[in-house]
């Protein structure tokens, strides 16, 4: 299974650097689409207005290419140095050390000592959620996310085999390459929204020239509409890279723990209970299951009876009977009382609105 498992790897680090691909060809599209509009819309009367628009396409692109090299760079740079932080701050996340979750910390580094990688941070989210992500571009950013919920409700080998679940993701580079997706999707959501306000900007300003004005909110108005295009395009590349790369985490999960009926249970708890109404979208997308789905449309992730199905075939192991809704002390990741007793004192503030780390 290992070897096949390293060649399912390599054939979707290859598709994956081949949507990635695609990223700088839709910047360069976008920007010539952008001169296009712009040049269509300025050509003056009794002028070929198409042949204006091309040529003025093809002069933006030669003219301002350096300029979006830049910028890319500088976006690039800075999602680099500070990507761990603004996620942590959009998931509500804090880190964890082994006196605050000796059992979780315990059970993460265990698996790290297995396979001889660096053990990345650890984050906890005060939701009753039962999720968990990975996150980080290098072994000093990478970080596994896990849910209060989620420690709550699975066993310890259940627990172990989602934290397997993210540390597969790492290892495949899964993470890096879904990072680079949201750095570039941000970039593009983010030019459109100033473009949307400029066009709302323009629409309840009084103008001087009527003429004028309508014409700028038309161009305008395009350059959003190309900008939520582009988009729209890049996050249906990180669909595909996020339905694709699930399945091979799951199945490094086992390869981890040699253990398929605790990943089976561990997805059966987890489904329908992953929503952090607090994260963004983005968050979601990265979590070991979403069940939200994009423009109610399009499932980020398979379908979790699908993904345990295959479990269950690919390791000829029986898929288990367990009910996930039926709450028990014996199910949770806590191995003495001492430590049930601080997650029960943690869990009470926060139910409280206070802060659980904070007596």
């Amino acid at each position: 299974m290992a070897r096949g498992l390293k060649t399912h790897i390599w054939n979707n680090n290859i598709w994956s650097m081949a949507f990635l691909a695609i990223y700088p060809l839709i910047m360069l599209g976008l920007l010539w689409l952008v001169g296009v509009v712009i040049g269509g819309g300025l050509a003056p009367a009794g002028v070929d207005r198409q042949a204006m628009a091309f040529a003025h396409g093809n002069n933006i692109v030669l003219t301002y290419w350096p300029l979006m090299g830049t910028a890319v760079s500088l976006w690039f740079v800075v999602s680099y140095f500070f990507h761990t932080k603004m996620i942590s701050k959009m998931a509500h996340s804090h880190t964890v050390t082994r006196a605050q979750e000796p059992e979780l910390y315990n059970l993460l580094e265990n698996l790290c000592i297995s396979v001889g990688m660096t053990m990345p941070t650890l984050h906890v989210i005060e939701s009753h959620a039962r999720n968990a992500f990975a996150s980080g571009v290098n072994e000093k950013s990478y970080t596994v996310t896990v849910t209060r919920g989620l420690l709550n409700s699975l066993r310890k080998d259940e627990v172990e085999a989602v934290l397997a679940h993210e540390l597969t993701h790492i290892r495949n580079r899964d993470v890096r390459l879904l990072m680079i997706c949201i750095i570039f999707t941000g970039m593009i959501g983010f030019a459109a929204q100033m473009v949307w306000s400029s066009v709302r900007y323009s629409l309840f300003m009084p103008r001087r020239s009527r003429n004028g004005r309508n014409n700028s909110v038309f161009i305008f108005i395009a350059i959003a509409a190309i900008l939520w295009i582009g988009y729209l395009a890049t996050l249906f590349t990180r669909f595909a890279l996020s339905r694709r790369r699930e399945y091979m985490a799951d199945a490094g999960s086992i390869e981890l723990t040699k253990n398929p009926d605790a990943m089976m249970r561990a997805l059966t708890r987890i489904a329908g209970m992953d929503r952090m109404k607090q994260t963004s979208a983005d968050i979601q997308m990265m979590c070991v299951e979403n069940t939200l789905p994009f423009l109610g449309l399009f499932k980020t992730h398979p379908p979790i009876k699908q993904r345990i199905q295959v479990i269950s075939e690919m390791t000829n192991t029986p898929i288990p009977d367990i009910d996930p809704h039926i709450p028990s002390t014996s199910q949770t990741p806590f191995s003495t009382p001492h430590e049930r007793t601080n997650w029960l004192s943690r869990e009470r503030r926060f139910r409280k609105g206070k802060n659980p780390w904070v007596k």
